[in-house]
């Protein structure tokens, strides 16, 4: 006879089953009527651009005001489609949002492609010059129109599962804070602002399909009260629009809820992307998941490992000459730099090593793609180490106390590939986000001044230097998925000269494949430790950060009279005073990384 208690039992599970099956049948529901949203606002898109091309093929002389108020109608659209688009096929929304540059594919020599850009960003400067070419309005308003229908009809949603709207959810919420507020998308309107305000309506609307999943009511309407106040923030001018408060009142506490929202729906991820499920801040130690920017996989980063890293790193008898490290042309007090304009006997500036491990290119043309690959490149390079992997492994090999430390540590010992672990993995760990500017915007501590929150708000905003470094990395990787580092072509000149400026002579990028149209390009490299970087560029021709400042204002070497055809900074003067350019200065001394222990990290055991 089944006792009580076993009846019970039985009972509760056959009641969790349902419940788990109600629960998953609510999921489907939820993503049907997003489906359903979204297909919708593409289809508006659609219509509005189908309505540009008509309006931009009349011959009717009152066109450009229709033609501006389907452009705005559509982008409108595209923003609220963009939370979906961006996550499920990003591919497809690169195109429809990418700048008005040219766009290049080099995989070898014999595989380069060239592609016309397309999309909003070019659509908005032709919608808005001065002189309006209909034939190319009508002509993108049609390509778009027409990629479009193609993602609408191959859009489908009902397989996935509540950790995909979370995803979805948290990209968006960066995405606004990190790219959105910066005018990074509206290079001539500068409707960010109002933009980012469409995308938090829609992240409104959809986190409503999914309230069944809350089993605390109080944490969805926090999640409603956040975004209500999020969407008023946004009101404000874009000039004066302050990005430090809102990242602070906006996107740290929804990142917060987030967490909670994870724990309260009971979610488990299959696996972690460019940003740690427990980040509750844009700036710390914690936000990053540093094997998403690791090709190669290559394990944790052990306290252990870095250790050792550190060891090979500055050891000198690891090099043919026994004379040269790591360390010595990137040199811990100097941000891993070494001062120079050029570090001897090479021909470009030498790049801090912080931060390395968040990014996904390495050298200044971008030659390398992993931090292991680098290393093999400066040990084979005859102007550095002048040796191979081989015989620096016989070196690391024959002494004891680096034997026994790659024993104990590796399964196979002191191998070329674990003696490129160790070393990749102590650069990997130079990504401390402990700087002033850091503890302030993460709650910390409230040190920072009016002129150095002033500097970052101008940073990110009138100054446009945040549409190509990127916080919280303040390099080229581009969030929030963080998985391409851009590379620019500014028009940086041979010398300080503003009167007969020429052009440097070093080709970047262009000497890996001949690519004419990558002539003089160069990754863009973090600007955290700045401070301590000097002299700045490539070729190192500036050595203070007031020149640097002077060089952009002008608007790079258009603005010093260097005419280059596929120059990506935008040539007009940013028209920056003396005073905001000393507040820009005054924020990037911030960026310092405060002198502290390495974070603690896993064990290798």
């Amino acid at each position: 006879m089944i006792s009580l208690f076993a009846l019970f039992i039985s009972c509760i599970i056959v009641l969790d089953s349902c419940s788990q099956r109600n629960r998953a049948a609510d999921t489907t529901v939820a993503f049907q009527e997003m489906e359903e949203l979204y297909v919708s606002d593409l289809s508006a898109c659609i219509s509005a651009l189908d309505k540009l091309k008509n309006s931009a093929s009349r011959n009717n002389k009152d066109v450009i005001r229709p033609m501006r108020e389907h452009y705005q109608k559509a982008r409108m659209y595209f923003k609220y489609a963009e939370l979906v688009l961006s996550f499920i096929d990003t591919e497809n929304f690169r195109f429809l949002n990418q700048p008005n540059i040219l766009k290049v594919e080099e995989e070898d020599q014999t595989d380069i492609k060239e592609k016309e850009p397309s999309g909003f960003q070019v659509l908005e400067e032709l919608v808005y010059a001065d002189s309006v070419d209909r034939a190319e309005v009508a002509k993108h308003a049609a390509l778009m129109s027409n990629r479009l229908k193609l993602i609408r009809s191959n859009t489908q949603l009902q397989s996935y599962q509540a950790y995909h709207f979370l995803w979805i959810l948290r990209n968006g919420i960066a995405r606004v804070a990190l790219t959105g507020i910066t005018g990074f998308d509206s290079p001539v309107l500068e409707a960010s602002l109002q933009e980012s305000a469409f995308a938090y309506k829609r992240l409104k609307r959809y986190l409503s399909y999914f309230k069944h999943e809350f089993k605390d009511e109080a944490l969805y309407q926090a999640w409603n009260q956040q975004l209500d106040q999020s969407m008023e923030s946004l009101k404000g001018d874009f000039a004066s629009f302050d990005r430090y408060s809102f990242i602070k009142k906006h996107t740290h506490p929804q990142l917060e809820l987030w967490v909670k929202t994870q724990q309260d729906w009971e979610v488990e991820f299959p696996f972690t992307l460019a940003f740690n499920h427990g980040a509750t801040s844009l700036f710390s130690d914690s936000t990053f998941n540093l094997k998403h920017f690791d090709d190669l996989k290559s394990g944790d980063l052990a306290t252990e490992k870095v250790l050792l890293g550190k060891q090979l790193f500055n050891d000198p008898s690891l090099s043919i000459s026994g004379t040269m490290s790591c360390g010595s042309c990137h040199q811990e007090n100097l941000a891993f730099t070494d001062g120079m304009a050029k570090s001897v006997g090479q021909t470009r500036n030498s790049p801090t090593m912080s931060y390395a491990g968040l990014q996904r290119g390495f050298f200044y043309d971008k030659r390398s793609g992993s931090l292991e690959g680098q290393i093999v490149a400066v040990v084979n390079n005859e102007t550095e180490f002048h040796t191979s992997l081989e015989a620096m492994s016989k070196v690391v090999k024959q002494k004891p106390t680096y034997q026994q430390q790659f024993e104990a540590l590796y399964e196979q010992g002191a191998t070329e590939v674990n003696i490129r672990n160790a070393i990749a993995s102590y650069i990997k760990s130079l990504s401390p986000f402990n700087s002033k500017f850091d503890r302030n915007i993460s709650g910390k501590e409230q040190s920072l001044t009016e002129r150095e929150i002033r500097g970052f708000n101008l940073f990110m905003g009138k100054a446009k230097c945040a549409t190509c470094h990127f916080a919280p990395v303040f390099n080229g990787t581009v969030p929030p998925e963080f998985t391409e580092t851009e590379m620019e072509l500014l028009g940086v000149p041979a010398a300080k000269d503003t009167v007969n400026a020429k052009i440097d002579p070093d080709l970047g990028r262009y000497n890996l494949f001949g690519t004419e149209s990558r002539k003089h390009f160069f990754k863009t490299p973090t600007l955290r430790n700045v401070a301590l970087t000097a002299p700045y560029m490539h070729n190192g021709v500036y050595t203070t950060l007031e020149e640097v400042m002077d060089f952009y204002n002008r608007g790079g070497g258009a603005g010093i009279g260097i005419q280059l055809e596929h120059q990506t900074l935008p040539p007009d003067a940013l028209s920056l005073t003396k005073q905001e350019i000393k507040d820009i200065i005054a924020f990037l001394n911030t960026l310092t990384d405060q002198n502290s222990k390495p974070k603690q990290l896993t064990s290798a055991k």
